[in-house]
């Protein structure tokens, strides 16, 4: 644990309402130089309006908020910045025509003779800074076809070089495969050690225990705790997050398994999958693991036909579905909820009402006209179904949590009245109580007769929901495990491919 040292950065009992709605009732936080504290706590729990306070993005309605035991009052981003705060966010925002360096280096280049930009120095003085991160990146590559976690790193060497003392990071691991989250850690743990202070926001408890010394936990506005990673468990933050005890984050009910309705066979995508076999029944979650880059998600977007494949046939309930042909998909009875539920699930700027009611929409008009009345009504059953958390239905979507977002997405999909569900990354960026209700929902529609075909990244996840676990390696399913088989172990060497296996066959 950090000293009795003055705090970088101090929250008393700040307060922030939008119009009737209280976001934060209650943030307290006190964050010390040279430690990395966690924040944590289900979506809606005030997380995000607090570092939108100390960003300069909201002004507080009352509280006190200090920097360095000085108290300060942010009117924009750019006054936040110049005292030293910089928050790195899950998807960072640089400009992609722009050289690396000139993205560090926006709005301050250092100028040489006839106030010309000194590219020289500029270039590297940014070499400077990714040699002391321990990182390589070239300097001079334009900033587009970077992969998010390298433009975190440059996010965060902006911060450095102008001399941040505190740092945000937001979510940063979400979109980021394992050799990327220890290198993220590798480099704040660097900054941890300079003597620099830094707030991590995740919803991953392995991560907060691996990394950080200190957790905040937040629920329903107001902190709730704040203590020594040490002293504390995953029990007790979970039941601190929802306010009660959550002894079963799977809750996964036997399901009577009916007839195929998904039969795959021979699947096959040059440089993606290869002869990819598996079916999936009535009342039936299938889980498709494996590493990061395996082709889970490439063998879904396949079979839903959002992707080519060149060989190999898709039937459900016996009838072949055309490739590449999204909409026949959809008319033959399947749903596919992406992995990206911002880009790919919703449109953001678009109502609840209007998201939920997207895909069955020509169902909803009258002379050609579709009304918001029409979307009303048709999304409030699927809306009160999942328990949206929204006071109506034309709340835009952008402004709802992740958890929320994700069971927007969900309703759309469900009010098609699917055969079969694909639903990629079902958990992901989501707080747990939340990931309980998705859970709870997954096993309801399996215990209804749904046909549901699972990718997740989540080994705790596939092993307590799945029916049946399709390990994916390197395009090849290596194993099929039904559930009672399931283990940690076999699941992680079939990804890996040193199981030992008699048949790739998945069919059941």
């Amino acid at each position: 644990m950090p000293g009795d040292t003055e705090p970088v950065l101090e929250l008393r009992d700040v307060t922030k309402s939008f119009g009737s709605v209280v976001a934060l009732r209650s943030g307290s936080l006190s964050v010390q130089a040279g430690s990395i504290h966690a924040l944590i706590g289900e979506n809606g729990a005030g997380k995000s309006t607090l570092v939108k306070i100390v960003a300069g993005v909201h002004r507080r309605d009352s509280g006190d908020l200090l920097l360095a035991g000085r108290h300060v009052d942010f009117a924009s981003t750019a006054e936040s910045k110049s005292l030293g705060i910089a928050v790195i966010y899950q998807e960072p925002t640089l400009f992609p025509d722009l050289s690396v360096t000139e993205n560090i280096f926006m709005g301050r280049q250092p100028m040489g003779r006839g106030r010309r930009i000194d590219y020289a120095a500029m270039y590297a003085e940014a070499e400077r800074l990714f040699d002391r991160l321990g990182v390589r990146i070239d300097p001079r590559r334009p900033a587009r076809g970077l992969s998010i976690a390298d433009q975190q790193i440059i996010e965060i060497a902006k911060a450095i070089s102008l001399d941040a003392a505190l740092l945000i990071m937001d979510e940063p691991t979400a979109a980021l495969s394992g050799v990327e989250v220890e290198r993220l850690f590798a480099v704040a743990r660097s900054l941890r050690d300079e003597g620099r202070a830094l707030v991590f926001i995740s919803h991953r408890f392995e991560e907060v225990f691996e990394l950080c010394d200190t957790v905040t936990v937040m629920r329903d506005g107001a902190v709730v705790s704040t203590r020594s990673i040490a002293e504390t468990t995953v029990d007790d933050l979970v039941a601190e997050m929802v306010g009660r005890e959550v002894s079963e984050l799977f809750p996964k009910t036997p399901a009577e398994i009916g007839e195929v309705v998904l039969d795959v066979r021979g699947l096959s995508a040059t440089g993606q999958f290869h002869d990819v076999t598996f079916s999936v029944r009535e009342g039936e979650i299938v889980a498709l693991a494996g590493l990061v880059g395996a082709g889970r998600s490439e063998i879904a977007r396949a079979v839903f036909g959002v992707d080519r494949y060149d060989e190999g046939t898709v039937t459900l309930h016996g009838t072949p579905v055309p490739p590449r042909n999204p909409r026949a998909a959809i008319r033959a009875g399947m749903a596919f909820v992406p992995e990206d539920r911002r880009k790919q699930g919703l449109v953001t700027e678009a109502s609840v009402a209007r998201n939920v009611a997207g895909v069955i929409r020509r169902g909803l008009t009258t002379a050609g006209l579709l009304t918001s009345g029409a979307e009303n009504r048709a999304a409030a059953p699927w809306a009160d179904r999942l328990e949206v958390k929204t006071s109506a239905l034309d709340m835009h979507a952008t402004t709802m949590s992740g958890g929320n977002q994700q069971k927007v997405v969900i309703a759309k999909w469900l009010a098609t009245e699917p055969r079969l569900l694909i639903i990629d990354e079902p958990t992901r960026g989501i707080d747990v109580g939340t990931k309980a209700e998705v859970h709870r929902l997954l096993s309801d529609l399996a215990g209804q007769g749904l046909a549901i075909l699972m990718i997740s990244s989540e080994l705790p996840e596939v092993l307590g929901m799945a029916d049946r676990v399709l390990v994916v390696c390197e395009g090849r399913i290596t194993a099929a495990i039904d559930r009672d088989d399931a283990t940690p172990e076999n699941v992680m060497r079939a990804a890996t491919d040193t199981l030992t296996h008699s048949t790739t066959e998945a069919s059941a």
